[in-house]
């Protein structure tokens, strides 16, 4: 096989487990809650990492980038897995799948209005004309099938889902120019979130959990969130001979993932989640088109 369809044949398998987890999300949320969860999945890609690491023989790497990079390791893995899966998931825990799952998806929208904030780069009119249409895309999902009504809508938790994405873009901002191999420090940052979480859920909620359904279900988000799946996207990128055209692949993912929550969960899907959901992605891309 060649390097080409190799690169696809592990984009696609990314994209369809990734496609698997805001279900997976809500599985697991059934039998405990969101920082068991968060604890148990952020400890399962701990272990992932660290295995990938050993038979890579990437131990040294790691040391001499935790030595050199102590303190933004602890802040990157307090941004993400942390903060963000302790917001992210307690939306889920107040959302149905198909408002939080997509809602989560405006941090490419977030990251524009960032980067000209803190990286002096350019607003374009393109990129205020994307903002407001994916954000109109924000505006039909949290009215939850009633177009232009919010009556039956936790107002809150399409905060907690919206304001993933803040701090999804801060963590991106925070790691832009970091040129460290990426592996060793991802699993410096799931260290770092591994321990806040264990100290969160301990102190919060109860860290042993007997219910063996929910550990399955939450080493499943942990293997398929972020684990196993990245390094198959990564695989796929390097791979690859045209990362923009693998990264487009990725717009597939919160449509499959309606799939999913429908058959799985058995969500019925509004109409009003697939257009705003069309937004978003439109959103994304109009900013990226050369006109």
């Amino acid at each position: 096989m060649d390097s080409t369809k190799k690169s696809y044949l592990f984009a696609i398998l990314a994209i369809l487990l990734w496609s698997t987890v805001s279900t997976a999300f809500k599985v697991a949320l059934k039998y405990m809650d969101f920082l068991q969860l968060l604890f148990y999945s952020s400890a399962t890609s701990l272990i992932i990492f660290g295995l990938f690491i050993l038979f890579t023989k990437k131990i040294v790497v790691f040391e001499n980038y935790l030595k050199n990079n102590f303190v933004k390791a602890a802040i990157s893995g307090f941004l993400n897995p942390f903060l963000y899966y302790v917001v992210l998931l307690q939306a889920y825990s107040l959302l149905p799948a198909q408002m939080a799952q997509p809602l989560n998806y405006t941090w490419p929208i977030v990251l524009t209005l960032f980067s000209a904030k803190f990286l002096g780069q350019k607003l374009t009119w393109k990129n205020l004309v994307a903002v407001f249409i994916s954000f109109a895309g924000v505006f039909f999902i949290s009215s939850q099938g009633k177009w232009f009504s919010f009556q039956n809508t936790n107002l809150f938790g399409v905060f907690l889902a919206a304001g993933s994405s803040i701090i999804w873009a801060t963590y991106w901002i925070l790691n832009l120019k970091d040129k460290n191999e990426t592996v060793p420090k991802l699993f410096g940052y799931f260290l770092f979130g591994t321990i806040y979480s264990a100290f969160a859920c301990a102190l919060f909620s109860n860290i042993v959990v007997t219910e063996t359904k929910a550990v399955l279900a939450a080493m499943y988000v942990g293997c398929f969130e972020m684990g196993i799946t990245f390094i198959l996207w990564l695989t796929a990128l390097q791979n690859s001979t045209s990362n923009v055209k693998i990264n487009n692949l990725v717009y597939l993912s919160p449509f499959l993932a309606l799939i999913f929550i429908h058959f799985i969960l058995g969500e019925e899907i509004f109409s009003t989640t697939i257009f705003g959901l069309c937004l978003i992605i439109f959103g994304i891309i109009f900013q990226r088109l050369r006109f």
